[in-house]
């Protein structure tokens, strides 16, 4: 049984103990870690203030959704379709260039009591405005893909930097001690990859845990030996040798962080079974999300499975829209069509997901966060042509439940959806507010790394009061 043990940890690269074990072994600088931390990096601690938000949910549509076509309406731009700008300011290069401008390719109607303007290619989240924060003049600091991401996710578009997920694992721990604390739903990575999800200088155990949809969404969940009580015998025995090198190296994080994560894979191959099956949900429920009854794939699939995780105590759960394979995703240059395919796939799970969440009274606790890694110009060099570029000087996002006003639209950009006119949001300032809804502090959540403090908003940032109950 030993060696059977030893082949299922060397093997387990991308399930239970390896989840930890590609973030244990990425890197040498692990100092630093609090006496608290070092008992058990993943015990449930309290955030510097009350939080409004128990967990975040974090949906993420890759390759930049077209804020023009879907929640900022610009009556201006239908106008004015086809007429001649220069973008020199916009374009940040030297000379004068003229740009057509392109109406959108969907009309634009008022939902809800609040009269939130939302495109046609959302037809069922039109139903829960009253429910969304739209943030219709947000800002970030690149117009790569790859770059782009990476700040969506960890702050910085230059350099790998711990994820949001994994500051807040780092900041609260889990409440649930058989599943992870940070997990991603994900067919396939975004762009800048599993680096969307890592824990970089943090310790390794709050790297997110990548669940692909499919019918063995975690390897290894079923155990290699079939007596529960020889397993039990089996880890306890390593966990005496483990804690044997621990005396003898009492400053050496990673080996507590690696017997965390044996504690935890262990845990997991108990609940986590249970947590992905769906077949106790109803068929009302199943309908909600768009799901046919046994599958096990499609972004529904990915939003009920959030709502399940979110009800077992996971923290962070985010949830990557990238369509059925890497390449399919929303960087529509040459056909802004494309919208239309990749909006139905997530039109009705979302607005499910939200639903079930408010029903059963989850809502409130739970914060949900919509967003892409930027928006696309509202115009283009050639008359009538059916894409758009990259934009990053203004796009869209929302927030929705957790210590968020409902019905709302914060900040506008001008009339042609070209830059913010007022209500600026940086990604900073996003991942501030999302922070401080968990009650947690973006400029007190720190930790040393190689001779400086840093956290997830770099030196920058602003808690969006004006949005917050």
């Amino acid at each position: 049984m030993r060696n059977n043990r030893r082949d299922w940890i060397v093997g387990s690269g991308r399930g239970l103990a390896g989840i930890a074990f590609a973030g244990l072994l990425s890197g040498n600088d692990r100092a630093f870690c609090s006496a608290q931390e070092s008992s058990d990096p993943l015990a449930p601690r309290p955030g510097h203030h009350a939080p409004k938000a128990d967990r975040i949910v974090f949906i993420y549509s890759t390759g930049g959704v077209s804020h023009v076509d879907t929640w900022d309406y610009k009556p201006k731009l239908y106008q004015d379709h086809g007429n001649k700008i220069t973008a020199t300011r916009w374009l940040n290069k030297p000379g004068a260039f003229e740009r057509y401008l392109i109406k959108p390719r969907w009309t634009f109607s008022q939902h809800g009591r609040s009269g939130t303007w939302v495109s046609a290619l959302f037809p069922n989240l039109a139903t829960c405005v009253d429910d969304l924060c739209v943030l219709n003049a947000m800002v970030c600091d690149s117009d790569g893909h790859d770059k782009g991401t990476l700040a969506a996710h960890t702050g910085s578009a230059q350099f790998a930097r711990p994820s949001h997920g994994a500051w807040v694992s780092y900041g609260l721990g889990t409440v649930n001690q058989n599943l992870p604390s940070f997990v991603v739903l994900a067919p396939n990575p975004p762009y800048a990859g599993a680096q969307c999800w890592g824990s970089d200088f943090l310790p390794g155990c709050h790297q997110g845990t990548h669940v692909i949809p499919g019918d063995q969404p975690l390897a290894h969940l079923k155990p290699r030996v079939s007596n529960l009580a020889q397993q039990t015998l089996e880890l306890e025995l390593l966990e005496k040798f483990n804690a044997r090198a621990v005396r003898n190296s009492p400053l050496d994080p990673m080996l507590e962080a690696r017997m965390r994560s044996f504690q935890t894979a262990f845990g997991m191959q108990i609940q986590a079974p249970e947590a992905f099956d769906l077949t106790s949900e109803t068929q009302a429920t199943l309908d909600m999300y768009g799901l046919e009854r046994g599958q096990t794939k499609g972004f529904g699939w990915q939003c009920l499975i959030a709502r399940r995780l979110a009800e077992r105590g996971v923290r962070f759960i985010e949830l990557i829209d990238t369509g059925s394979n890497s390449a399919e995703n929303w960087d529509s240059h040459g056909n802004m069509q494309d919208h239309e395919r990749l909006a139905k796939m997530i039109d009705r799970p979302i607005c499910g997901l939200l639903q079930d969440l408010k029903a059963r009274g989850m809502l409130e606790r739970t914060l949900v966060v919509w967003t892409t890694e930027f928006g696309r110009t509202p115009f283009h060099q050639t008359a009538d042509h059916p894409g758009r570029e990259h934009h990053n000087l203004v796009f869209s996002s929302w927030m929705a439940g957790g210590g968020v006003k409902g019905g709302v639209v914060y900040g506008e950009s001008d009339e042609y959806g070209i830059e913010p006119a007022v209500g600026q949001v940086h990604t900073h300032d996003l991942h501030a507010t999302m922070l401080h809804c968990a009650g947690l502090d973006h400029e007190r959540l720190t930790y040393r790394h190689a001779g400086r403090d840093y956290r997830l908003t770099d030196v920058a940032g602003r808690v969006v009061q004006e949005v917050l109950l």
